[in-house]
């Protein structure tokens, strides 16, 4: 009897384990990507859903960062900063980054991850609703000042208002939109991000300098 127990509490533990197992080694495979990295995923794509903030490249060195609007402006490497250079806003909106800490050999992104191309960005406003809707898929449904259209956050992507830095130094729009870049140059001397707006459902696809100041989300490799 006692021998019939253990094998019956035996095949039982068994077949828990079996019946659970893929659902831990999903779990633990997306927790392995990188620990600490909210992600979800849209598509076919695994996206991170809060914005970068790494001070230091993947090889580990340090990004400077840049304060002073003149010396950002006259730029030609790799910097972040936060909004109004105040480091509470980097608690909530990440840090902002010119597109050359982006396009650094070093990486930017964290080991596993990279900075989407603009074909990659594009193939997640597709799968969002396309160019016209995609905000409303892409915005959180907080943060944002009024009017907020179209934003139910359907995707989990969490986009938020963190606003971004001028070529001249400035800051601007903190509440009203989101700025993210591409890896993808334009024209050899700007490069592609996306932009998204409190006021609008629409997701727009912007190449302009390499000297703005944007946030930054990485997509999985």
């Amino acid at each position: 009897m006692k021998r019939r127990h253990k094998f019956s509490v035996s095949a039982g533990v068994f077949l828990f384990i079996a019946i659970l197992l893929p659902y831990f080694s999903t779990a633990a495979a997306e927790k392995s990507h990188s620990i600490g990295i909210r992600a979800v995923t849209i598509g076919s794509q695994l996206w991170m859903t809060e914005n970068l903030a790494v001070s230091h490249y993947r090889n580990g060195d340090e990004i400077p960062q840049v304060q002073d609007p003149d010396t950002w402006s006259s730029l030609r490497t790799g910097a972040w900063c936060y909004y109004d250079n105040r480091s509470e806003n980097g608690v909530t909106y990440g840090k902002l980054y010119n597109w050359y800490a982006v396009n650094d050999p070093r990486g930017l992104a964290p080991d596993g991850w990279h900075i989407p191309s603009d074909a990659e960005w594009q193939q997640l406003v597709d799968a969002t609703g396309g160019e016209k809707a995609s905000g409303t898929k892409l915005k959180s449904t907080v943060l944002w000042k009024e009017p907020l259209v179209g934003a139910d956050n359907g995707s989990g992507f969490t986009a938020i208002p963190g606003g971004y830095r001028g070529s001249n130094g400035s800051f601007v729009l903190m509440g009203s939109s989101s700025s993210f870049w591409s890896s993808s140059e334009y024209l050899g001397y700007a490069a592609w991000y996306r932009q998204l707006f409190n006021s609008y459902s629409a997701v727009y696809r912007v190449g302009s300098s390499k000297t703005l100041g944007l946030s930054v989300r990485c997509v999985r490799n």
